[in-house]
C-alpha cells in the first residue's frame, strides 16, 4: 500500500478537528493536574501525620495503577455509585488526578528547596500559613520545577489516545476509525502521528517561554 495524497488531503480537516478535542483534553487535564498537585503537595508536607500520611498514600497509589485502569474506573464503576460521567468529563478527570500526583512530587521538591530560614522569618513576621505560602514559599518554589512540570505538560498530549477506550473522539480514535472505514491506516495514523509531534514541540517552545520570561525577572531556576 502506497501514501495517496488526495486521500490524506481528504482527511486532513477531519483529522484536524479532532486535534482539537486532544488539545482540549490536554489543557483541561494539566490545569487541574497542577492545581490539584500543588495541593497535595502542600498537604503532604504538612507537619501534622494525621494529614501528611494520608495524603502520601493516595498519592502513591494512584502513581502505582495505571492511568487507563483509572479512566475505566470513572467512567464504568462509578455509575453503580450514582455518578455518571460524560466520557469527555471522566477522561480529563483521571489525567488531570493522575498527573497530579506527579506534580505533587515536583512541587514538594520545590517547596523543600525553600531554605528553611524563609519559614522562620515568616513566623517571626506574623504571618499566617495562608500568607506564607501564598506570598513567600510558592513564589520561590515554583520557578526551579517549571522544566519538571512542562516535561508532564508534553507527557499528557501523548496519554490522550488512552481516552478512545471510552469512546473519545480525540485525534487517535478518529484516525482509527477513518482507518477501518478504509482499510488504509497508513494516512490517518501518519497525520495523527504529524499532529502529536507538532503539538509536543509546540508545548515545549511554551515551556521554554516560560523560563526565559522567568530568567527576565531575575528569577532563575
Amino acid at each position: 500500500m502506497v501514501w495517496d495524497w488526495s486521500y490524506a488531503l481528504s482527511i486532513l480537516p477531519i483529522l484536524a478537528q479532532a486535534s482539537i478535542v486532544t488539545i482540549q483534553a490536554t489543557l483541561l487535564g494539566f490545569v487541574l493536574a497542577a492545581t490539584l498537585g500543588l495541593l497535595l503537595a502542600i498537604l503532604r508536607t504538612s507537619p501534622l501525620p494525621i494529614i501528611a500520611v494520608p495524603t502520601g498514600l493516595v498519592v502513591e497509589f494512584i502513581r502505582s495503577t495505571p492511568l487507563l485502569i483509572q479512566i475505566f474506573f470513572l467512567y464504568f464503576v462509578f455509575p453503580e455509585f450514582g455518578v455518571t460521567l460524560d466520557a469527555f468529563v471522566a477522561g480529563v478527570i483521571a489525567l488531570g488526578v493522575h498527573y497530579a500526583t506527579y506534580c505533587s512530587e515536583v512541587y514538594r521538591a520545590g517547596l523543600e528547596g525553600v531554605p528553611r530560614g524563609q519559614w522562620e522569618a515568616s513566623t517571626a513576621l506574623n504571618l499566617s500559613p495562608f500568607h506564607t505560602f501564598r506570598d513567600v514559599i510558592i513564589p520561590q518554589a515554583i520557578p526551579p520545577v517549571i522544566p519538571a512540570l512542562g516535561n508532564y505538560f508534553v507527557a499528557l498530549f501523548k496519554e490522550t489516545p488512552l481516552l478512545s477506550a471510552i469512546a473519545v473522539m480525540e485525534l487517535m480514535q478518529r484516525a482509527k476509525i477513518l482507518g477501518s472505514q478504509t482499510f488504509r491506516y497508513i494516512e490517518p495514523i501518519t497525520i495523527a502521528g504529524a499532529f502529536f509531534l507538532v503539538m509536543s514541540l509546540i508545548a515545549a517552545a511554551l515551556i521554554r517561554y516560560v523560563e526565559r520570561r522567568i530568567a527576565l525577572r531575575g528569577i532563575r531556576p
